[in-house]
Parts: structure tokens; sequence; C-alpha cells
């Protein structure tokens, strides 16, 4: 992850928090980590691991693609029992299935990309780093997608 990737995602972060009227020490301790973890991904001078990310992605209401600086847009969304919904309509949230699906189907991807004799960016070999960072991706994209196939294929009987 380049310099200026950092950068963002350390502001997003502490914009967030900001957002919910937290300090770095009250989400410390949400997180179960010291002030100097959180001062740390606020500055980017660390990276928050996937477990860690996806955690901030649930406090603050926002998709972790947002926090890396995947995604340009700010969308609110509901963490509701380990499922993501937005606007907490029922008919589209991400279900216990969806989920077993999508962790198959996320597992399928990293086997296969795992299974290249070389997986490489731009002719440099990829760190674990940046191959959690492709997985968190790869796993939001599949969520989105989801998501959005409930929102266009579902019948209009059966929204509610």
């Amino acid at each position: 992850m380049e310099e200026h990737e950092k950068k963002l995602m350390g502001q997003r972060i502490k914009e967030e928090r900001k957002r919910k009227n937290m300090s770095q020490d009250e989400l410390a301790d949400i997180l179960g980590m010291k002030r100097t973890n959180v001062s740390n991904y606020e500055s980017g001078r660390t990276i928050p691991p996937g477990d860690v990310l996806k955690r901030l992605a649930e406090i603050f209401g926002v998709e972790s693609d947002y926090i890396l600086g995947a995604s340009n847009i700010r969308r609110d969304v509901y963490f509701e029992a380990g499922s993501v919904a937005e606007n907490r309509n029922p008919y589209y949230v991400i279900t216990e299935k969806d989920e077993k699906d999508i962790a198959k189907q996320l597992e399928a991807m990293m086997e296969n990309l795992d299974s290249n004799a070389a997986l490489s960016f731009m002719g440099e070999p990829m760190d674990e780093e940046d191959r959690e960072l492709l997985r968190i991706s790869l796993e939001n994209t599949l969520r989105m997608s989801r998501e959005m196939a409930k929102k266009k294929f579902t019948p209009k009987k059966y929204r509610k």
C-alpha cells in the first residue's frame, strides 16, 4: 500500500471517529487495544488488520472499502446480527446462507489465486498485507453483488 493510500485510510478513520464523537481512547477500548494503535492507524503509520478493519466499518456504519480508500462514496451501512443491510430493508439483507455462500466463493477465489505459481502486482510478488487487502476487497465485492442481485431479481410481491 502506497504512502498516500495509508494517509487517506488514516484520515477516513479519524473523520469517522470524530463523526461518532469518540476519542481515540474510547475507540481503542471498543476495539480492545491501546490508544497508540488507533493513533498509528489515523496517522497512516500502520494499517489495521482485516478483522480490525471490519470492526471499524461496523462501528462507523460504513463499508470497509470506503475506509480503505477503494471507494469515495460514503454510504451508511447497518450491521444486524452479522449481516449487512442498507436502509434496514429485509428482502435484500445478507442471510446466513448468503454468508456461507460468500465465504465459499471467497475461499475458492483465494485458493485459485494461490494455486497460480506467482501472484504478483506490477511484477512484484504480493506480500501478506496486500493479499489481505485483496481478500477484503473481494469479500466486499461479493457482498455488494449479492445485495444488488437480491434488489434487482426479487419479485415485487416478495419485497416488504
